[in-house]
């Protein structure tokens, strides 16, 4: 599959800009999977724990391999506690703490290996290049890695985190706005597996944001975008999630979300609507991409922008019943 070119294919420093790439799986084993990554891209293997493994020097940087949960990998509070360790005996007691705990922790992964996913965070990739990283999914495939449709109970993902052009809050705006005005035409095209919609990591966004942030009259400074943001979506749990980028943007900024552990401040959007689909042949990172860059598209193009959201607007304040029979209308047309 050929990869589509966005609007603005270079950074703020002119280089060409990256593309960082997450999925979840299941069938394949933090190790043989790190093996599957070293034997297509090269690199060395790090065994951090039984469950949680690196592929570093690589063309593009370090994987990251792991089973995702973090009951499978040992604690680094346990690992790292400090006390008095004056006699032989606290040094022994503490040393088979520490080995029980490693123990404990792995015997956990083998258990739940399986029943919860793998997953590979891949290093940041030109966005030119997505297609040679693709041989991943491809060797996930044929090694027999299985995606969200696998299972009822397989709620997996691809997350896209698509470095930014620009950090001018007019160019943010634009992706915000032209992403809520494409987020139900992206649900349609993913066909986001019901288990995905059941959980809670890519909920849409609240209409009241979307309204306020669609008004052709919005036009905020940086801190006003973000402190919108977190007024409307206190959450990770958005299907774009502007919370790393915005914790890369404005560090010292007080909000707790932004300090989370889990939130990890990088110049990028963190795109989390995909399923993985390794069951459909040709999947992979161009196909989400290749949707991803018509959101960029519409944002780069004022005109249909600006038309977009006044048409959103006017939609909003018809009547409800209005509106539902459109809805139904829709509906019964997709099925005929």
């Amino acid at each position: 599959m050929t990869v589509t070119a966005p609007p603005m294919g270079a950074n703020s420093d002119h280089k060409t800009r990256s593309v960082g790439v997450e999925v979840e799986f299941a069938g394949l084993p933090p190790r043989e999977t790190a093996n599957l990554v070293s034997e297509l891209f090269g690199g060395t293997i790090q065994v951090d724990s039984p469950h949680r493994l690196h592929v570093g020097e690589t063309r593009w940087g370090e994987f990251g391999i792991e089973l995702d949960t973090q009951y499978a990998h040992p604690d680094d509070a346990v690992l790292n506690e400090h006390e008095s360790l004056d006699s032989e005996w606290a040094r022994q007691q503490r040393q088979f703490r520490i080995e029980f705990h490693q123990k404990t922790r792995e015997l956990i992964g083998d258990v739940v290996t399986g029943l919860v996913p793998t997953e590979i965070v891949c290093p940041p990739v030109p966005w030119d290049e997505l297609d040679t990283l693709d041989q991943l999914f491809d060797g996930l495939r044929e090694h027999g890695a299985k995606g969200t449709d696998a299972s009822l109970l397989y709620g997996f993902g691809l997350h896209l985190n698509p470095e930014v052009a620009s950090k001018d809050p007019g160019y943010l705006l634009s992706i915000l706005r032209a992403y809520l005005l494409l987020a139900a035409w992206l649900r349609e095209e993913i066909k986001v597996d019901i288990t995905r919609e059941v959980l809670p990591h890519a909920n849409p966004f609240p209409k009241e944001y979307a309204l306020k942030i669609l008004a052709a009259d919005y036009r905020p400074d940086l801190d006003n975008l973000i402190d919108d943001y977190l007024h409307y979506n206190p959450t990770r749990n958005r299907e774009l999630d502007m919370l790393p980028l915005f914790a890369h943007l404005r560090p010292d900024h007080p909000h707790e979300l932004l300090h989370s552990k889990l939130t990890k401040p990088r110049p990028t959007f963190h795109y989390r609507l995909p399923n993985a689909q390794l069951s459909e042949p040709g999947w992979g990172s161009v196909s989400e991409w290749n949707r991803w860059v018509e959101v960029e598209k519409l944002a780069a193009d004022r005109d249909a922008l600006s038309q977009r959201c006044a048409a959103y607007i006017s939609d909003q304040q018809r009547p409800f019943y209005q509106r539902w029979a459109d809805k139904v209308q829709h509906w019964w047309q997709k099925r005929r």
